[in-house]
């Protein structure tokens, strides 16, 4: 299938709505904040199925009596399965295990317990350090990557602000839609992250060959090169978006945040690969006689 778009038209509608984007994600984030996990916040996350739908009203006075610390309670997946969530108590007299134990005995003896897990405040700090260096080092390592494989800086920056872009704005649709942000959520980043860097990389390699083969004004190379790889983007994205509408419909409640990341991820990135890495080339400068390799 062969396009005729002028893309670079409409580059600079693109960057004003991609910095109205990015500076939105960062109101979010400062404003609403992430709904964090316990992998985050220390705690415990108990998943139950009851045999008949509960009375959350009765569960949470159950809860608040026991005086275990801050609790959240709300259906997952089905009426008759909840999940608690238990902020850690600064109190050396109990234990996670005994919190677990005083829930327990406040809920029916035929209750299923699905899931199980605790995080204690000082973990859930260090992951914070880690998911941080995680994100900033990958982004990094691919700007070097894209650098060196197609010998011109403003390769590697276009890519690498791409990048910040699709992250930046992944951390905003978090903040705005309250998903659980957890470790499942970092690795969605990062998938997000390889995902719009490939897309990028099948662009910028087109158009290293464009610029062997024609001697076109730059402009016009880089909306030609992005027209020869659409149908190649759009087929991935399409099926990529098929396949995790599959798993948002029949996945569970357990993978649903990851899954919402991921739909958002493809579409940002997809978005950023033609819109924003391409034409910031033009932006900084580069000459068509930089490289003919």
């Amino acid at each position: 299938m062969n396009f005729n778009i002028n893309f670079f038209k409409y580059r600079y509608i693109a960057f004003v709505l991609s910095t109205i984007l990015i500076a939105l994600s960062f109101s979010l984030f400062f404003v609403k904040n992430l709904n964090l996990g316990i992998d985050f916040k220390g705690g415990i996350m108990v998943e139950a199925k009851f045999s008949q739908i509960p009375d959350l009203s009765d569960l949470r006075s159950k809860i608040d009596k026991l005086q275990i610390g801050n609790s959240e309670i709300q259906e997952f997946g089905d009426p008759n399965t909840v999940l608690f969530r238990l902020e850690k108590i600064d109190d050396d007299n109990i234990t996670q295990e005994q919190i677990i134990e005083k829930l327990k005995n406040e809920l029916d003896e035929d209750t299923d317990y699905r899931r199980v897990e605790f995080v204690g405040p000082k973990v859930g700090k260090e992951l914070k350090i880690v998911a941080f260096k995680a994100v900033l080092f990958s982004l990094l390592a691919m700007f070097a990557y894209i650098w060196f494989r197609f010998s011109g800086w403003q390769f590697g920056l276009g890519a690498l602000i791409a990048l910040f872009h699709d992250v930046v704005s992944t951390i905003g649709f978090f903040s705005i839609s309250q998903i659980e942000f957890n470790l499942a959520s970092i690795a969605a980043i990062l998938t997000i992250a390889g995902y719009s860097i490939n897309d990028t990389v099948v662009v910028f390699d087109r158009i290293r060959e464009n610029l062997v083969k024609t001697e076109k004004e730059l402009e016009d190379l880089l909306n030609l090169s992005i027209n020869q790889t659409l149908s190649r983007t759009l087929m991935t994205s399409i099926t990529t978006l098929l396949a995790l509408l599959a798993l948002f419909i029949f996945g569970g409640e357990v993978v649903k945040g990851f899954v919402s990341a991921m739909m958002w991820g493809v579409l940002i990135g997809t978005y950023s690969s033609i819109f924003i890495a391409s034409p910031l080339i033009l932006l900084f400068g580069f000459k068509q006689d930089e490289t003919k390799s």
